[in-house]
């Protein structure tokens, strides 16, 4: 489909309201059984940087902010530190109910299996083949390799809590 055609899918699209100029789609939200496992696959294995760490013990439960920038980007004052993480997009918000992680039955709902809803999320890499032979060699669980099916240009991994990350390249295979 062309661009003009993706701009008059008419009753699909609109064009936006002029309001909405500045808009960022900042982040999206997952919910993690075990915060230390979730931070060592989205920082060492995906390579996102922990950019601000919020607890709130009354209710139990903590916030990780990640992006996948570099650390010294990030600003060491936490005032503007926060300022530059809410007006960025692809912030990847992690939150940790605590004590999820010690009860051996608790499990989130990865949103692939039956009633379906969420997906998967999607990390854009330089050589999708060399993530992934890393990805193997880590022993990360792939919920597609490359070789599989007809779409052989992209895969899919599991984070600890079964989530879907689809890893993918901006130029062809």
């Amino acid at each position: 489909m062309s661009l003009h055609e993706l701009n008059t899918f008419a009753g699909v699209t609109a064009e936006p309201d002029v309001a909405t100029h500045g808009f960022v789609f900042n982040h999206t939200m997952l919910r993690v059984k075990d915060a230390t496992a979730a931070l060592d696959f989205y920082t060492r294995v995906l390579g996102f940087s922990l950019v601000e760490k919020r607890d709130f013990q009354e209710a139990e439960f903590s916030l990780y902010f990640l992006a996948l920038v570099d650390k010294a980007q990030i600003p060491a004052d936490k005032a503007e530190r926060t300022l530059w993480m809410k007006s960025i997009p692809g912030i990847l918000e992690l939150t940790h109910n605590h004590g999820t992680e010690n009860d051996p039955a608790f499990a989130y709902h990865n949103g692939n299996t039956d009633p379906r809803g969420f997906g998967h999320i999607c990390i854009s890499v330089p050589d999708v083949v060399a993530a992934c032979e890393r990805f193997e060699s880590l022993g990360v669980p792939f919920q597609k390799r490359l070789a599989d099916g007809r779409m052989n240009s992209l895969a899919f991994v599991k984070d600890p809590d079964g989530y879907w990350v689809e890893i993918i390249q901006p130029a062809p295979l």
